[in-house]
């Protein structure tokens, strides 16, 4: 057994969970009348109410203990001093120096990171500004139209699900398109219909060697010298994120369109830093300072609010209850907004990629579950997709609902109804439907007896489904900033409790290995025995039926 689970605080929730497991929620909300006042916090315009969770006041306070004996307090100060906490790979983890104030100053190995970040924004802001203002032109003196990022993972992820989440907030007549997969379709589709003559491209990878990515690159480099003509006139065209300025230059990016990001800053945490250069063309640079200002609040509230009234901090412990004692293995993400029909995906890598570890930070295996599998989609959709298995599957699946109070245009009819369902499936998904309302009800609709008693149990919900509801008023980049903040934490504490490294992915290395050794195998005709026989297998199939006039190339 690991010390976590032989711990005092992790048996007296063994045995709390063995009490109230069977407890209803709604006999809690039936016995309190307060509930929600007491389970639920704010943060500016946001309502965070997880009095829907399985919880008592004896719980939440096992819970918080269980975070003080893991040393939460300490792990978040070294987080935000840049102690290299990501052990593995022997550096500081300091995206939230990415948010701080141009007046803050934090050193790490004697340079003052802050005033590096100031600069570098600044650059990024100058360029986003000259393209928005159309005082940038290409090569034939004509203004950009189009913009394309091509990235992978966080360098695509984060970039998308902001500019996607706020829309309304972009110039209408400078379209910006992402591209992350390697399977031509992807960039043959953006390409489609643009013109080179009016495109720019971003270019965002870390180490400028990702194959996915250089693979989309090399393809948008030769589609724009096949229609406009020389290497030299892509400077113009051309923009590059990444730690490897060598690479990006011989690439024929011009040295002021190449911005850093530092090895500090893991790729699910860095649309905050010159990655989000896509975002400050799509929505200008105050903007992207408001998004900075919402995520520095949560920032602030994280590091300085008590254990009890740290948003982040509470809904880390609730996945935790759920996770290692309710044995749930999965979580839902539900947005009730269009525009953040991106940010359940995003949220997937967030966690699975920085909690999927079946190690501890000593190296030696758990015996408790870890990250759960996040999975979600808009609301309405969902309702009509997966709703069915969380109100009456065998699985207990926690979830968290995201809603605005109100939206751009807000048109009444519409939501209304979208609020109605938010209200309505929280309400359900808790107290669900018992045996005599369900009859009761068919009773009222005029069935006979009989076939009262043959639908009944079809018509019963269990209830007891455990939600959060994160309600604001509406998804402007301040409060946009604060939800993703929110989400960044809360994996961070899951992590600390669960003495695991959130901030390395060393699980995505063997696959790109793997790649790489096999794309070289791909290169000629000859029979592949080098692997297991599936894998040999599959690779000659695919040999001897592939179209021999497409040369592998």
């Amino acid at each position: 057994m690991s010390d976590l689970t032989e711990t005092e605080v992790w048996l007296a929730l063994k045995r709390h969970y063995a009490e109230v497991r069977r407890q209803h929620m709604r006999d809690m909300f039936d016995s309190d009348r307060q509930r929600f006042d007491r389970f639920s916090l704010r943060l500016n315009d946001i309502l965070y109410d997880y009095s829907k969770n399985h919880i008592t006041a004896e719980t939440l306070g096992l819970l918080l203990k269980l975070a003080e004996e893991a040393q939460l307090p300490r792990w978040i100060e070294r987080l935000f001093s840049g102690d290299a906490i990501n052990h593995t790979e022997h550096r500081a983890v300091l995206h939230t120096a990415l948010r701080a104030r141009a007046e803050d100053k934090i050193v790490l190995d004697g340079v003052d990171v802050v005033s590096q970040i100031r600069n570098e924004r600044q650059r990024v802001n100058r360029l986003a500004e000259a393209i928005r203002t159309r005082d940038w032109r290409g090569v034939t003196n004509q203004p950009i139209t189009d913009v394309v990022n091509i990235g992978i993972g966080g360098s695509h992820l984060g970039p998308l699900m902001v500019t996607e989440a706020l829309r309304p907030y972009t110039l209408h007549d400078l379209d910006v398109h992402f591209v992350s997969n390697v399977d031509e379709n992807h960039i043959n589709d953006a390409l489609e219909f643009l013109n080179p003559e009016t495109t720019f491209f971003i270019i965002s990878s870390k180490t400028f060697t990702t194959q996915d990515t250089m693979v989309n690159a090399e393809t948008a480099r030769q589609w724009f010298i096949h229609q406009v003509g020389s290497d030299e006139q892509i400077q113009r065209h051309f923009a590059a994120v990444t730690s490897n300025a060598t690479l990006a230059r011989e690439f024929g990016i011009a040295e002021e369109n190449i911005f850093s990001i530092w090895d500090w800053v893991g790729g699910r945490y860095s649309l905050w830093s010159a990655i989000g250069l896509a975002i400050v063309i799509a929505i200008g640079s105050r903007q992207f300072d408001l998004l900075l200002e919402g995520a520095r609040d949560v920032d602030v509230h994280f590091r300085e609010s008590p254990l009890e009234r740290n948003i982040p901090v509470i809904m880390a412990m609730l996945g935790v209850w759920y996770n290692n004692f309710f044995n749930a293995q999965s979580m839902a993400i539900l947005p009730y907004d269009q525009h953040l029909h991106c940010f359940p995906t995003y949220l997937q890598q967030a966690d699975m990629e920085s909690n999927g570890k079946c190690v501890d930070r000593s190296g030696q295996a758990v015996d408790y579950s870890t990250g759960p599998v996040l999975f979600g989609e808009i609301g309405i959709a969902a309702q009509h997709a997966f709703f069915q298995l969380l109100h009456q599957g065998t699985k207990l699946v926690p979830a968290d609902i995201l809603a605005p109070i109100y939206t751009v245009r807000c048109i009444q009819r519409h939501h209304r109804a979208l609020m109605s369902n938010v209200f309505a499936q929280t309400e359900a998904l808790m107290r669900g439907k018992t045996a005599a309302e369900a009859r009761r009800e068919m009773g009222e609709k005029g069935l006979d007896p009989a076939e009262i008693e043959r639908l009944l149990p079809y018509r019963v919900f269990p209830g007891n489904r455990p939600t959060s509801t994160l309600l604001f008023k509406t998804l402007d980049p301040k409060t946009l900033g604060s939800l993703i903040v929110l989400y960044e934490h809360k994996i961070f504490v899951q992590g600390v409790i669960w003495n695991i490294n959130s901030f390395d992915q060393w699980g995505v290395e063997l696959g790109k290995q793997l790649a790489s050794t096999i794309r070289q195998e791909l290169n000629d005709a000859q029979e592949v025995t080098s692997h297991d026989c599936s894998t040999n297998g599959l690779i000659n199939y695919y040999k001897r039926h592939r179209p021999v006039n497409k040369p592998p190339t």
